[in-house]
């Protein structure tokens, strides 16, 4: 399925997956194309705190497993699929509720079938999770 323009609400304009059920539960995640490449956010809601009242790192890591592939979407091409191969990060700060999580980051080589991809993820604008990962470019939807 094709990404669905959001139409209404803070994220209007942007893009998400529909058919991603664990992005739509675990987000919902959206992605648009920036000026200066991929963007991908999320407002942080009560749903993706710990009990301490912070980011929850399963959260975090879910978000920029996300933006892997946000970030990579050009190198997916032609079949646009792909799967995590390797993911790394390391945490760098906290974040509260109501904070505006955003990723960025580059595709440092996208070879025959690796896709090798680094970002920065940030909330209100202080880097909290540094992360990087290598997918493999599917000729098609897995399972198809």
């Amino acid at each position: 399925m094709a990404p669905h323009i959001v139409e209404t609400g803070e994220f209007a304009g942007w893009r998400i997956w529909p058919d991603d059920p664990f992005e739509q539960t675990a987000g919902p995640f959206y992605m648009r194309d920036g000026a200066e490449g991929p963007e991908m956010a999320f407002r942080l809601e009560r749903k993706h705190l710990n009990g301490m009242g912070s980011v929850h790192g399963g959260c975090l890591m879910s978000f920029a497993d996300f933006a892997l592939f946000g970030i990579a979407h050009e190198a997916l091409k032609p079949s646009g699929y792909g799967i995590t191969v390797a993911f790394t990060s390391e945490f760098l700060a906290g974040a509260r509720e109501g904070a505006l999580m955003e990723a960025r980051g580059e595709t440092l080589r996208a070879g025959g079938s690796l896709i090798f991809v680094r970002g920065v993820i940030t909330a209100d604008g202080i880097p909290c999770l540094n992360f990087s990962g290598t997918l493999k470019r599917l000729r098609e939807r897995a399972g198809s």
